[in-house]
């Protein structure tokens, strides 16, 4: 082929009909096996050696530009000629004219697919001594190209533009590909529109100039839906297109870009496209058919079949997505379902258990709840949930959701909140996500004036403690979700330790989604402080709540850190007391740390293990970085959940007789009488922390306990916050005092007998079920509305709680038998499913 030669891509178009994955990006772009349609027909020009490249461009030129540069990348020169009007196909070229005027060129279209082989035409071409000639191709359907008749030696005869079945003549059609010799500038005005179809070609064959048609026997596909989008990724994974695959072919029929990562236990099923530095983990199952974009996450026991998944997409646990197109950086959370044909566009986040139904289109952007079915597609707005806090905190997967972007923007909005100068402390926990995004959120109160202390790395009972005892106004902490390593929380704090009120967090949401951020002078920008003394403090602080008194019979304690921080602090300080402490995963590792409640009942059993063949006279495993725990006596026995609750509640009970006790409304009724004999009265609270947090700061002077059934336990006369470090130190003292084993006092609570059923339901029922149980318990048995509806039987008691950030109710029951339990748990949940 001629070095001269040189080609035009046309590289205007819309996309129209592929909308939505074309809404933000030109179809030119789009990629067909994680390579965009014009990478593909460059490297194609190239391969058959052609190097200098004309582009038009005129839709999202910029994205193009950008994308391409001046070709060298690519050893070619590119380059472009711009649109400020509408020029038609024909005008855009002429406009080009300087570039092309030496010589015979090509027009080749940036949105189509195909393996021409050039030469061939070319040879025809020049055979003919044509001054156009058309490629064309031979297509089942016609009705959306120009259909052509030629002669026997290729001469045109007729050509119609997109007809009607009636006017249909011939399965041959023109592909928008043409080699043309520049004479034909002559043949039109300068800017002014001219189509090849409609106008140019009309034209000459009525001067009757040599306008020839050649029929190509390669691949082609205009791209044109959807649907031959998606079949054009699969003809070329079923190498019907003579053209590369990104990546390796690591297997027949399996292409792996740079740095993917496929677990071993992952199901790879050829044909398949992997895009680089992307990641399928264990029990995934990938293919056939699926093209898998750059930076992709497919989590544990996903499913992606005969799917487009562009670049950044992220495919939660559990999910499914069967012969769908997904956009790029689209977010699809645990459980969900996306059936045939169905398009997410850019950017969506689909909340988990939800289902998008078959050849249903998301436009970018868009919001889908939990639990939603989505049978109609979204165009317009962003259907977002219009909250920003949920369960106490900010929440999200980790760099998905939850971004550098984000947390600089939360930042701000947190920093707008509050006066300028005001000081706040901030804190993370050992992973480096959470570093990087505690980074980039104190940017954002840097902005705003505010003055940073920062505890990096710490315990929660000590950044709680640290914001009480200071000038703080507040207090931030970026960590992993407990049961959940890949969501990370991001929680505030008000000065007092606690989470922030509903106000507050209605306040800083307001200012986030508005953007209105007060941007101080530079000269005013906050500064780090890095907080030297905050453990000094707080053991200062620890050592002086507690009456512990150095023992005669120091005690043999084994002591289970799950590689927290709190390994570095707490076993010096229970040393103080004179106690032998057998440290077990004593050192930070967020990699080993349990994420999960399988992984937490691992560490219960070894500690009980522990505990039992070394005789010691009690275990402790800390969780939640500091806040939580979980108890084992010198016999071995785990105690957790409620037994903890009221082990400590009995405890207190003793040592202070006639005090009050906060407890959530879930817990067992068998607590007030287990602590009648001491006068001891129960107070009930809703069941979220924030709650149990407030009553302790409120009621300080007459709360002596404040525990949930989580192994979360507060102290209000140390601070009004979960603290498992401190509640140890006092069940140790409050035993000792008592001359108690542990296991004597485990051994008079008496037994619950409880059941608990998450059901879901979907948001916009929540309300109508709610109402209905009311009425129909408030005719029957007493009711409780503390924190959803408490209704109490004879011996039983049943709670409908509405989950405030999921479209689930959790259920919780107690019964005078565990059977007891289970029916009325049942007949409960059967009474939701009834009502919806």
């Amino acid at each position: 082929m001629s070095k001269n030669l040189k080609a035009v891509i046309m590289a205007g178009g819309e996309g129209a009909r592929l909308r939505p994955i074309t809404a933000s990006r030109p179809k030119p772009l789009t990629p067909i096996c994680n390579r965009p349609i014009m990478e593909h027909i460059l490297l194609l020009l190239k391969r058959q050696g052609i190097d200098t490249v004309v582009a038009t461009v005129h839709y999202l030129a910029e994205a193009i530009e950008g994308y391409f540069g001046d070709g060298s990348e690519w050893e070619m020169n590119l380059y472009y000629s711009h649109e400020d009007t509408p020029l038609g196909t024909a005008g855009s070229v002429k406009k080009a004219e300087d570039y092309l005027s030496e010589g015979t060129f090509v027009i080749v279209s940036g949105d189509a697919l195909t393996d021409i082989d050039l030469q061939p035409a070319l040879d025809f071409h020049r055979q003919k001594g044509a001054l156009a000639t058309l490629i064309l191709a031979r297509v089942q359907n016609p009705l959306e190209f120009g259909v052509v008749i030629t002669q026997e030696d290729g001469r045109i005869l007729r050509f119609l533009e997109k007809p009607s079945w009636s006017e249909v003549f011939s399965d041959t059609v023109n592909t928008g590909m043409y080699i043309l010799e520049p004479e034909i500038f002559g043949f039109m005005e300068p800017n002014a529109p001219y189509d090849f179809s409609q106008d140019l070609f009309p034209l000459l064959m009525r001067e009757g100039k040599a306008l020839y048609g050649y029929v190509m026997n390669e691949y082609w596909s205009d791209v044109g839906s959807l649907q031959q989008y998606r079949t054009a990724q699969e003809d070329l994974l079923q190498r019907r297109v003579n053209l590369d695959i990104p990546g390796v072919e690591q297997q027949p029929g399996i292409f792996v870009g740079a740095g993917a990562y496929l677990d071993p236990a992952a199901e790879i099923i050829a044909p398949s496209c992997i895009g680089a530095s992307s990641k399928i983990k264990s029990g995934a199952v990938v293919g056939p058919f699926a093209v898998i974009g750059e930076n992709c996450i497919i989590e544990e026991n996903a499913v992606v079949a005969r799917s487009i998944l562009w670049d950044s997409v992220y495919i939660g646990h559990a999910s499914s997505v069967q012969s769908a197109i997904v956009g790029s950086r689209a977010t699809i959370k645990e459980a969900v379902q996306i059936q045939e044909d169905a398009v997410v566009g850019d950017r969506c986040m689909i909340d988990g258990d939800s289902v998008i139904r078959s050849r249903i289109k998301l436009w970018p952007d868009k919001y889908i709840e939990s639990g939603s079915t989505v049978n109609m597609s979204l165009i317009w707005g962003k259907n977002w949930r219009g909250s920003l806090f949920r369960n106490l905190s900010v929440q999200g997967l980790s760099n998905i959701e939850i971004t550098p972007e984000l947390a600089t923007k939360l930042g701000a909005a947190y920093g707008s909140s509050l006066s300028r100068g005001s000081i706040v402390v901030t804190s993370r926990d050992s992973l480096k996500v959470s570093r990087m995004i505690k980074r980039a959120f104190i940017s954002g109160l840097l902005s705003t004036g505010i003055e940073v202390m920062d505890l990096r790395s710490m315990p929660l009972p000590i950044v709680r403690h640290a914001i009480r005892t200071t000038q703080a106004v507040g207090g931030v902490t970026v960590r992993a979700a407990p049961i959940n390593a890949k969501t990370t929380l991001i929680e505030f704090y008000d000065q007092g330790g606690i989470y922030l009120s509903k106000n507050q967090e209605r306040k800083v949401e307001n200012l986030y989604f508005r953007e209105d951020f007060v941007r101080c002078d530079p000269s005013e920008v906050g500064t780090i402080e890095f907080a030297s003394r905050a453990i000094e403090q707080y053991q200062s602080g620890f050592l002086s709540a507690l009456k512990h008194e150095q023992t005669t019979k120091p005690l043999r304690l084994v002591a289970d850190f799950a590689y927290s921080r709190v390994a570095s602090i707490y076993p010096g300080m229970l040393g103080q007391f004179g106690h032998d402490v057998i440290s077990l995963n004593a050192y930070p590792d967020p990699s080993k740390a349990p994420h999960s409640p399988a992984d937490v009942d691992v560490f219960r059993t070894n500690l009980q293990q522990i505990v039992r063949s070394l005789n010691a006279d009690c275990g402790v495993l800390f969780e939640n970085e500091g806040e939580r725990l979980n108890v084992v006596d010198e016999k071995g026995r785990l105690i957790s959940g409620y037994g903890l609750l009221m082990t400590y509640a009995l405890l207190v009970a003793k040592s202070r007789p006639g005090c009050s006790i906060a407890a959530p409304i879930t817990a067992p009724s068998s607590l007030e009488e287990l602590l009648r004999p001491y006068d001891a009265h129960v107070i009930r609270t809703k069941t979220d922390a924030r709650s149990l947090m407030t009553i302790a700061a409120e009621r300080a002077d007459n709360v002596a306990l404040v525990g949930d059934m989580e192994g979360g336990l507060l102290f209000p006369e140390f601070q009004p916050s979960f603290d498992a470090m401190f509640a140890f130190a006092r069940l140790l003292e409050m035993a000792q005092k008592a001359e108690l084993k542990l296991s004597q006092v485990y051994d008079q609570v008496p037994p619950s007998y409880v059941a608990s059923r998450a059901i879901r339901c979907p948001w916009e029922l929540k309300g109508r079920i709610m109402r209905v149980l009311t009425e129909d318990a408030s005719r029957e048995a007493r009711v409780e509305l503390i924190d959803g509806i408490k209704i109490h039987h004879d011996e039983a008691w049943a709670l409908v709680l509405p989950d405030s950030a999921e479209p689930v109710f959790h259920l919780h029951v107690e019964g005078p038998t565990q059977k007891d339990a289970e029916i009325l748990l049942n007949q409960y949940a059967e009474r939701i499913e009834a009502i919806r």
